[in-house]
């Protein structure tokens, strides 16, 4: 069995262990009588509250996990990661301003169509900023420029929230989280989800051949501008869809490309399947270990327990890069 056999299989278990894991506790033959529809109780907690939330586990880890190779073989920097365009800040922000005013309340789909309008919006503003055919570091800094922005502004959008329960419930969602999702959310979020990844998964080949570099890439038949472009805008669509209604999710992004990046090498083509596959993998694990682990207040966030996990995996691959730098620049 191959390594994207090996993933699928894993995420097929993982998938049923997220449907079976619960506050109601489901074996084997409970879980069949449910889908069967056999027990009408049990068919309604796996198809109203557990399948959703697992269906939106994948796509949204599956994204993370493909937008965070796509870019790392862009811009040929391990470190890259979806974060860096400024698409994650820009969708929360977009959340954000809709919980504060109430309208999250008012209407159910505001607060999906504001992540993904905030999204988009970072796109249009990072080319304007950036300006037309910059090249990918000034994209890059334009991206860093906008994420700051945005984070600014969310801190300043939770600092005047009209009261505290407002307040608490932007804390709470900025924390990211799967709970309590719908097939509402899937229907919102899922088609630019799996527009943004098809963008993305299209540009295996272009990927590839600018492994070689920009100029050699362009004198292969590479329109290296249009690649740029894809990737940037299915990144946007697909992770501020995922943003817009599971909050901030870290670090998937970075760390999936990782995993499997010794196992398929460095080629950017063969890297963006087992990607998605170990990004899929990644947030349904953390989102059953949330389930598990005991607390005797509020449910531990899946965005903070991906941090916790991935912040320590980030600072060892800046410290291996460094080590990296430091042996090249030995005589």
């Amino acid at each position: 069995m191959g390594l994207n056999g090996a993933l699928a299989l894993l995420a097929f278990a993982l998938t049923v262990t997220s449907v079976a894991l619960g506050t109601t506790p489901m074996a084997i033959g409970d879980l069949i009588a449910a889908i069967s529809g056999a027990d009408e109780r049990l068919a309604l907690i796996i198809y109203e509250i557990r399948v959703p939330r697992t269906l939106l586990a994948i796509l949204i880890g599956g994204s993370l996990g493909l937008a965070g190779a796509a870019l790392q073989g862009l811009v040929r920097n391990p470190l890259a990661s979806p974060s860096l365009f400024g698409a994650p800040s820009a969708a929360a922000l977009g959340a954000v301003i809709v919980i504060s005013t109430g309208l999250a309340s008012a209407l159910s789909l505001a607060l999906p169509l504001a992540g993904m309008v905030g999204a988009l919006a970072s796109v249009g503003a990072l080319f304007l900023i950036a300006g037309r055919g910059a090249p990918i570091i000034v994209l890059l800094l334009a991206g860093l420029v906008l994420s700051s922005f945005a984070a600014a502004c969310t801190s300043l959008a939770l600092n005047l929230a009209p009261n505290p329960f407002a307040a608490l419930e932007v804390a709470f969602w900025l924390l990211g989280s799967l709970d309590d999702r719908s097939f509402q959310h899937v229907a919102m979020a899922g088609p630019f989800i799996l527009t943004g990844s098809l963008l993305m998964a299209t540009q295996g080949k272009s990927l590839k051949v600018l492994s070689l570099g920009d100029e050699t890439a362009a004198s292969l038949g590479v329109a290296v501008r249009r690649v740029q472009l894809m990737i940037i805008v299915g990144v946007a669509a697909a992770v501020g869809a995922g943003v817009s209604v599971a909050g901030t999710i870290g670090f998937i992004g970075l760390v999936a490309p990782h995993l499997v990046r010794p196992l398929v090498g460095y080629d950017p083509a063969r890297l963006l399947l087992p990607a998605t596959l170990a990004g899929a993998c990644l947030l349904l694990a953390a989102d059953i270990g949330v389930r598990l682990i005991p607390t005797s207040g509020s449910p531990v966030k899946v965005g903070v327990l991906t941090a916790l996990v991935g912040a320590p995996f980030f600072l060892a691959l800046v410290l291996r890069e460094r080590r990296a730098m430091a042996g090249r620049a030995l005589p």
